[in-house]
């Protein structure tokens, strides 16, 4: 038999690699069919990333300090996205293929 997987740790501020991105994007990609939904969301969560990435500048030199914190919470959205995930799928209250992809 196989041997039992290791749990996955994940805190809110472990980062995530653009290898562990591209893992992903690949599993998405190869099970969009059966999962519409997790695709939709994570193409949302990068949308929000992007967002904030793309915004912060014009914020700061529009002098738009309520835009601050939006901004810094699109660019951390992955990282609580899926520590949200791996929190659920450790209570099982949702099962999450793709956590072996960030080992």
């Amino acid at each position: 038999m196989f041997p039992p997987s290791r749990p996955v740790k994940r805190r809110p501020w472990d980062r995530i690699t653009l290898a562990q991105f591209q893992r992903i994007r690949h599993w998405r990609e190869a099970r969009q069919a059966s999962h519409p939904l997790e695709r939709r969301l994570w193409e949302a969560v990068l949308t929000l990333w992007m967002m904030g990435w793309v915004g912060w500048l014009p914020a700061f030199e529009a002098d738009a300090p309520w835009a601050y914190p939006l901004c810094l919470l699109g660019i951390l959205l992955p990282r609580v996205y899926v520590y949200w995930r791996v929190r659920a799928h450790q209570a099982r209250r949702l099962r999450c293929d793709w956590l072996d992809l960030l080992d």
